[in-house]
Parts: C-alpha cells; sequence; structure tokens
C-alpha cells in the first residue's frame, strides 16, 4: 500500500517507491545493498535512486571512493508535495485566464461512475449558487453516505440554498437551507437534475452512475424557468 500511495499520490516511477522504502527501511547504504532490499537490477536502481535525488528524497555521501544514499526524512515527501503545488499555483491565472477566454466547441461532458459524479456535485460547491433539484430519490446519501454528509456540510458552510421537488410519499429529512415541495408522481425515477449557475447536471443513477454537464447559460435559465413553473404548483412540506 504504500509504494501504491508514493506512486498515485508523489508521482514516484514504481521502482523510485520500492528503492526509497527500502532506504528507509535499511538506512544509509551502497548501491549494491539497496538494489537486493528493493528487488531490481542495479541499472534500474541507480536510476531511481537519481530520480529520488532530483526530487529532494534520497542523498547521498562519497566515503573513500563508495557513494552511500540515504533517504531523505518522510516529511520531504510534504514539501515536496507543496513544492509541486506552489508551482501549479504560480501558473494557475494564466491557465484560468485562458481557459475563461477559449470558445468550447463541446458545451456538454459526460462523467462516468462515483468519481465523475463527485466530479460534479463539487462544481455545485464551486458555484456557490442556489439549487434547484428535482427527481431525487436520495440516490446520494444512499450511494455515497460519505461523500454525502461532506457534501452537505460544505453545502451549509457555503450558504448554498437549495430547492427540491421530490416525489409524493417520500420521507425528507428537514435541513437548515433546504425547501422541499412534492409533486405526484406514479414511479420512481432513477435521473436527478440540479440547475446551478450556468449550468444543468443530469445525474442517472444506474449500477454504474453517469453525470451528463451542460454549461450554458440559455439552456440553464431555460431550465429554471421549467423548474419554477413546477414548484408553483407543487403541494409544501
Amino acid at each position: 500500500m504504500k509504494e501504491e500511495t508514493l506512486m498515485k499520490a508523489c508521482g514516484l516511477s514504481r521502482n523510485e517507491a520500492k528503492v526509497y522504502l527500502a532506504l528507509v527501511k535499511i538506512g544509509s547504504s551502497k548501491a549494491g545493498r539497496v538494489s537486493k532490499e528493493a528487488a531490481i537490477d542495479r541499472t534500474s536502481t541507480y536510476n531511481s535512486l537519481k530520480g529520488l535525488m532530483e526530487k529532494g528524497l534520497a542523498s547521498y555521501v562519497t566515503i573513500g571512493k563508495v557513494k552511500w544514499f540515504q533517504a531523505a526524512h518522510p516529511r520531504n515527501i510534504r514539501e515536496y508535495l507543496e513544492g509541486k503545488l506552489e508551482e501549479v499555483t504560480e501558473i494557475m491565472p494564466e491557465l484560468e485566464r485562458e481557459y475563461s477566454a477559449a470558445k468550447l466547441q463541446n458545451n456538454v461532458r459526460l462523467y462516468k461512475g462515483t468519481k465523475g459524479v463527485k466530479t460534479v456535485l463539487k462544481m455545485v460547491l464551486d458555484a456557490r449558487k442556489e439549487s434547484r433539484v428535482f427527481g431525487s430519490e436520495n440516490q446520494l446519501d444512499e450511494r455515497m453516505p460519505e461523500f454525502a454528509a461532506k457534501f452537505k456540510a460544505q453545502a451549509a458552510k457555503r450558504g448554498i440554498r437549495t430547492r427540491s421537488i421530490v416525489r409524493k410519499g417520500r420521507i425528507v429529512e428537514k435541513e437548515r437551507l433546504r425547501d422541499v415541495r412534492f409533486i405526484t408522481l406514479e414511479s420512481e425515477s432513477p435521473v436527478v437534475t440540479n440547475i446551478f449557475g450556468n449550468k444543468i447536471a443530469i445525474i442517472v443513477w444506474t449500477e454504474t452512475p453517469e453525470a451528463i454537464l451542460i454549461d450554458n447559460a440559455d439552456a440553464a435559465e431555460a431550465y429554471r424557468g421549467y423548474f419554477d413553473f413546477m414548484w408553483n404548483r407543487t403541494e409544501k412540506r
């Protein structure tokens, strides 16, 4: 698990992760012992040591004519990641300007799986606009309870109000920033629609959920009008 984490979170190659963990375990060592402990060949070990040193995660001293390698303290991993974040932060303003200026050829995007749903719902939080939701059957709480709790907490913290139209007969928990009204429907639907800001998110709760995001101000305004029309003809809680 440590090896996989170093690869995914820190961007180390598999051999770099193996070599770093070997150095942590055995301490200051010659390349041959590191190679044996990491179970990789000598050439790959040297290449990995070079990569780790460039990242500030390893160092060496020369005793006589022999190099002894040592892992940097594990807290250096955090410093390494913070340095990467600083680098990205520096170019972020320019990237955002270019992104905003670009004319997107396609303003409809499809996101698959629970990670895709999370990506779209994080946009709801970032927008900090009122959400108009209809069709919910409490799928988010049932399928992704931990994320649902965090999402609701963040929405409340950011003061995001929600108006929901749900199927009559459903039990809905009261929430401070959520207003609910009921509409008569014969059956449940796996489709939930969320209108926020200039976007419309259509989440389809099939076995592998999908989220369709429409990023279009005119379309969002039209959907809001449709929602408000239904809202005025529904039953209050």
